[in-house]
C-alpha cells in the first residue's frame, strides 16, 4: 500500500508542486490537501492518512500550534515540517514538538521523497547539519543562545517583530490581542536583556535570524 500524505500548505502553486514531485513515486500517494491549519485538522478527523506534511507559516495559524494539536490527538501520526524557515529558526523547536523531521523547501525532491519513506516507517528525518546542530544542543554545561530562551510563542514574535512588523500586523497573523502582543514583546525583551526593538533587529541580524 502507499504511504498516504496529507500536504498542508496555503501556497496552491506549492501543493501542485509536491503532488507533481510525489506522484512520481510509485511508494507515495497524496491522499488529501488543507490550505490551513483548520483545514488540516477536519480532514485528519474526517480521513486517516501516514504521514503529514506541514509547513509552518500557515494564514490562519502557526504551524507549530497545529503540530502540537495533531500530536496531541494522533500522538502516533508522523508529522515531517517541509517550510521555507531554515533550520536555525524552527527545526529544534520541531522536533521538541513532536515533529519526526524537518526540511527547507530547498531540499531536492528526492530528499523530500526519501524523508517522507522515513518517517513513515516510524523513523526520523534530518539533515547532516540539523544532526550536528542537535549533537550541539545536548551537550553538558553548553550556554544556549539568548533567543533559545524564549517560548515558542515568544519566538515567533520575536521573528515577526525583527521582520520589521507592527504590533497590530503581529496581532492580526497571530490572531492575538494588540494587548497579549506587547505583553508577549516586554517578556521577550526581558529574557533577552534588551531594552528597545533596535537591539532584537541588531541582534537578529548578528544571529542569522533575520535577513
Amino acid at each position: 500500500m502507499p504511504t498516504r500524505v496529507l500536504i498542508v500548505d496555503d501556497h496552491t502553486i506549492v501543493r501542485e508542486g509536491l503532488k507533481q514531485i510525489l506522484d512520481e513515486s510509485a511508494n507515495i500517494t497524496v491522499a488529501g490537501e488543507a490550505a490551513s491549519g483548520q483545514d488540516a485538522l477536519t480532514r485528519l478527523r474526517e480521513e486517516s492518512y501516514d504521514v503529514v506534511l506541514l509547513d509552518i507559516s500557515l494564514e490562519d495559524r502557526s504551524g507549530l500550534d497545529i503540530l502540537k494539536q495533531i500530536k496531541g490527538y494522533w500522538p502516533k501520526l508522523p508529522v515531517l515540517i517541509l517550510t521555507m524557515h531554515r533550520e536555525d529558526e524552527y527545526a529544534i523547536r520541531s522536533l521538541r514538538a513532536g515533529a519526526a523531521g524537518y526540511l527547507t523547501k530547498k531540499s531536492a525532491p528526492t530528499e523530500l521523497v526519501a524523508a517522507i519513506e522515513k518517517v513513515a516507517s516510524g523513523g526520523k528525518y534530518v539533515s547532516a547539519s540539523l544532526a550536528e546542530r542537535l549533537a550541539f544542543a545536548v551537550e553538558p554545561g553548553r550556554v544556549g543562545a539568548l533567543h533559545e530562551a524564549l517560548t515558542d510563542r515568544e519566538f515567533q514574535v520575536f521573528s515577526l517583530i525583527v521582520a520589521g512588523n507592527r504590533i497590530t500586523e503581529i496581532a492580526n497573523q497571530l490572531c492575538l490581542s494588540v494587548k497579549t502582543v506587547s505583553s508577549h514583546r516586554a517578556h521577550i525583551l526581558e529574557k533577552m536583556k534588551m531594552r528597545t526593538v533596535t537591539e532584537l533587529i541588531r541582534y537578529a541580524v548578528e544571529n542569522g535570524l533575520a535577513k
